[in-house]
């Protein structure tokens, strides 16, 4: 894979990514959070006694309902957690039977993660790519966490969702806490790697759906954009640049997606350019309203009250 350039953070940068955002504030529920574990370890293993994949679940003994399955639906952590608060009242400490636990995807999970670690002070944010260790065949679309960890001076990438049930899939070795650039791909490096003919674009996609090509590497390459401004999307909420399926890319697009993943590869080097190449440009920038391309819908974007789990 091409790697990107590395540069340390700023005050200023680790701010943007501590504060709470529309997607990542839990305040009207601080009061559930209290007594949570500090280690990263142990807070991604209280998400996982919460919260089970949607796609997952009869590794877990159950499947999952149509009533079930509408919490994937959900944009904001604040109202994720209410749903989880609402279901079973006891501390979050306390991990639910896996047919108890509320229904999502790998976003959830490192969108909640990401929410716990702001509320904790520690810089993190999400980010859309592709996890190598899911498949011996493919790049399989998934979302992780990054935080910024003082002690080692680093960004590190966190898979939240990996708990003992799925850590017995993944190869000898995986360290859910420390996951490497190798293993998951971001979006932007997936993007230049295939442009420089390294990688085959073919091989990253979603492959329960058999899906794949550039046209998915773009549209993950936009919603790792709109994560690193505090906007963390669906992953099958379409807008703006994003083509359709199978569509081809037209030079106008290419030039576009091939500044997005410079910038993103190294978000750090240019923090104001991300900002503007996101805000500035009514292809790149979460409008109002998105399709939900799975409900088949425009759906709007407001606030962390918008109710999207109907």
């Amino acid at each position: 894979m091409v790697t990107p350039t590395e540069q340390l953070p700023t005050p200023t940068t680790l701010d943007l990514y501590t504060q709470p955002a529309t997607m990542t504030s839990l305040a009207r529920h601080a009061d559930l959070l209290q007594g949570l574990p500090h280690d990263v370890a142990e807070l991604a293993k209280v998400l996982q006694g919460l919260v089970v994949h949607e796609h997952l679940t009869e590794l877990y003994g159950f499947k999952l309902s149509d009533k079930r399955r509408q919490t994937v639906h959900i944009r904001p952590a604040e109202q994720f957690l209410e749903r989880i608060h609402a279901e079973d009242g006891r501390p979050l400490t306390e991990p639910r039977t896996p047919e108890n636990r509320v229904a999502g995807c790998c976003r959830h999970f490192t969108v909640l993660f990401v929410a716990l670690l702001r509320h904790q002070g520690v810089p993190a944010r999400a980010r859309c790519g592709f996890g190598g260790y899911l498949s011996t065949e493919t790049f399989e679309d998934h979302w992780v966490a990054e935080y910024f960890n003082a002690d080692h001076g680093r960004w590190i990438l966190v898979d939240a969702q990996i708990d003992d049930v799925l850590r017995g899939g993944l190869p000898n070795g995986f360290d859910a806490t420390d996951v490497s650039r190798d293993e998951f791909v971001i979006a932007g490096d997936a993007w230049a790697s295939c442009r420089a003919g390294d990688a085959d674009p073919s091989s990253f996609g979603f492959s329960h759906l058999n899906q794949g090509g550039y046209w998915w590497i773009a549209g993950n390459l936009l919603r790792d954009v709109a994560a690193l401004n505090n906007m963390e999307m669906l992953p099958w909420d379409v807008w703006g640049a994003m083509p359709g399926v199978d569509q081809p890319i037209d030079d106008d697009q290419v030039r576009l997606f091939d500044r997005l993943a410079a910038l993103t590869r190294s978000p750090d080097a240019g923090v104001d350019e991300l900002s503007s190449a996101y805000h500035d440009d009514e292809r790149v920038r979460v409008p109002r309203t998105v399709i939900n391309a799975i409900r088949l819908r425009n759906e709007e974007i407001t606030s962390s009250r918008t109710r999207s789990d109907r």
